[in-house]
């Protein structure tokens, strides 16, 4: 009996010293090793988006099975979040501000957050797929926005305005990622080769002489063999799931299970980011149809990826989303007097009547939209239109009608809305895979839990890619910034007869007449006011830069 009371006492001890290394959140539960991370997000998806998704399918979603916590989401200078902070949240573990990509935040507004020094405001901080990069993963990116849009530009680029695609683009360009598909072409050509580039860049001829193979089509995708793509589906973003020309655009499972299918030849693993990126657009217009097209098509590739993750073993999955939208709720105005006697079939049998979003039923007015009724009673079974709502579908802009159709199915199933804006809600986190994170996670924990799952270090990867400029001072040489070209400026160093130049946004360094391709790409970090007068501006390049400028001065020494 004493005995076996000893084993009890050190059974219990033993309990006790792991639960207290447990709570310490060092360690992870034993399992098998992550060599993959998938991420996707759903933007501007709330737990009443999903619910009336599983209402709308009839049965569970993927997404269902896998809740294991929350996710906090305010950024540093407000309560409810921008979708450029959110996403330098979680790719990178640093909190920022308003329009911010993936660099530290000049103003702090909410308490907690950490303090950014002075000569730290506006620095680039690296991203989970950037660390992953360098540690010999392979990496890629999916988006059914464009893919320069704010959440995937967070993990693939460094500028304090999210709204600069061009920049942006360019950065992703040179970023050497694997895999990019999504939309966004339009960003990459020229002005006189249809595209929005003022530069003159043809960063298309680029990827093309890097060696990447670029597909436009969803044939071309699933026939794709390579490891090296691009595939730009769209000008600008793709189009509802719903309203999809499944010949022209393949759908985000399909991205999803081509991505994995490529990435997943590399022995040392990969980071893939995955955005179901127009839910946020449908709930910013309070379209409830879009939101059910793009919930049930991200949770159709949150299957393909747990598929995956199932055979594989090594693979974790993380999936949330980066901040409500639209205050969306089952129940509003129109059920005040019997909400609690409301059927299933109250509301979802008015939804499934549309057979198109609002952005798809644009394209089935005639021009001078005198076909209105006809169409309404065609594509959404809406037969009693008031002369208001016909005014309001006649004004409404191009690219706008989701904003005027939206509001009028969801007053006939009963969807209530609050905003055309974000809101400040926690939101439900999900997982599958080893060493899955769990609990209520502030949004900045994800890159760290990632971090920490595939053995990166994020700091690390900071210091390497980047190095402020004036680390060549230190080597007595000089450095300017030439900006005889403003679109192409040139970070120039020179000691004596040496010298480099490293044309920013790029990762092309030429040093004596001979080039370098660095490990990513040279940044001059610039700030404007509203009178357009620089009011901060930094130049970072990569420690490899100096580190080769470095070993020729010795030599020539």
């Amino acid at each position: 009996m004493r005995n076996a009371r000893k084993v009890l006492s050190l059974f219990l001890v033993l309990s006790l010293l792991l639960g207290v290394f447990a709570a310490g959140g060092t360690s992870f539960a034993a399992g098998p090793d992550v060599r993959n991370v998938i991420v996707l997000v759903a933007d501007g998806c709330g737990s009443t988006h999903t619910t009336l998704a599983r209402w709308y399918q009839g049965q569970p979603l993927t997404l269902d099975g896998m809740v294991t916590g929350g996710v906090i989401t305010h950024s540093a200078d407000s309560m409810i979040t921008d979708s450029a902070p959110a996403a330098t949240a979680f790719a990178t573990g640093y909190k920022s501000d308003t329009k911010f990509i993936s660099v530290l935040p000049a103003v702090i507004d909410v308490p907690h957050v950490q303090s950014v020094s002075d000569n730290d405001k506006y620095r680039p901080v690296a991203s989970v797929l950037e660390a992953a990069k360098l540690a010999g993963k392979s990496t890629g990116l999916v988006a059914t926005s464009n893919i320069q849009h704010a959440t995937p530009a967070c993990y693939s680029a460094h500028w304090p305005n999210r709204n600069d695609y061009n920049e942006i683009a360019e950065q992703q360009v040179y970023e050497d990622i694997d895999v990019v598909f999504g939309g966004g072409r339009q960003y990459l050509l020229p002005v006189h080769k249809g595209g929005k580039r003022t530069d003159g860049a043809d960063l298309i001829n680029e990827l093309k002489y890097r060696g990447y193979k670029i597909v436009d089509n969803t044939a071309d995708i699933k026939k794709f063999d390579g490891t090296k793509v691009w595939g730009l589906f769209a000008d600008d973003a793709l189009a509802y799931d719903m309203d999809r020309d499944p010949a022209k655009e393949p759908s985000l499972a399909e991205m999803t299970q081509k991505a994995i299918e490529i990435l997943s030849k590399n022995k040392k693993g990969f980071f893939l980011f995955i955005e179901g990126s127009k839910v946020d657009w449908a709930s910013h217009a309070n379209d409830p149809i879009g939101v059910i097209s793009d919930v049930l098509a991200f949770d159709r590739a949150v299957k393909t990826a747990v598929d995956f993750a199932k055979k594989d073993g090594h693979t974790l999955v993380i999936a949330f989303s980066d901040h409500g939208n639209g205050g969306m709720s089952i129940g509003s105005m129109e059920s005040n007097k019997n909400y609690d006697t409301l059927k299933p079939s109250q509301v979802v049998d008015p939804l499934k009547k549309a057979k198109l979003t609002g952005e798809g039923l644009e394209a089935k007015l005639n021009a001078d939209r005198s076909n209105i009724a006809e169409v309404m009673a065609a594509y959404y079974g809406i037969t009693d239109l008031t002369e208001q709502e016909i005014q309001a579908i006649k004004e409404a802009k191009p690219g706008s009608l989701n904003y005027a159709v939206g509001p009028m199915i969801s007053k006939r199933s009963m969807i209530g809305w609050t905003t055309n804006g974000h809101c400040g809600e926690d939101l439900f986190l999900y997982a599958y895979g080893p060493q899955k994170p769990a609990g209520l996670l502030d949004n900045t924990q994800i890159a760290k839990h990632i971090a920490a799952a595939m053995g990166l270090d994020l700091a690390k990867t900071s210091k390497t890619l980047f190095t402020p400029a004036e680390a060549f001072k230190t080597l007595s040489a000089e450095v300017t910034v030439d900006k005889s070209d403003p679109e192409n400026p040139v970070i120039k160093v020179q000691k004596g007869h040496t010298t480099m130049t490293l044309k920013t946004s790029t990762d092309i360094a030429v040093f004596n007449g001979k080039t370098y391709i660095l490990n990513g790409p040279s940044l001059l970090i610039t700030v404007k006011n509203k009178a357009g007068e620089i009011t901060h501006e930094r130049a970072y390049v990569p420690q490899q830069a100096v580190d080769l400028f470095a070993g020729q001065v010795k030599k020539a020494a």
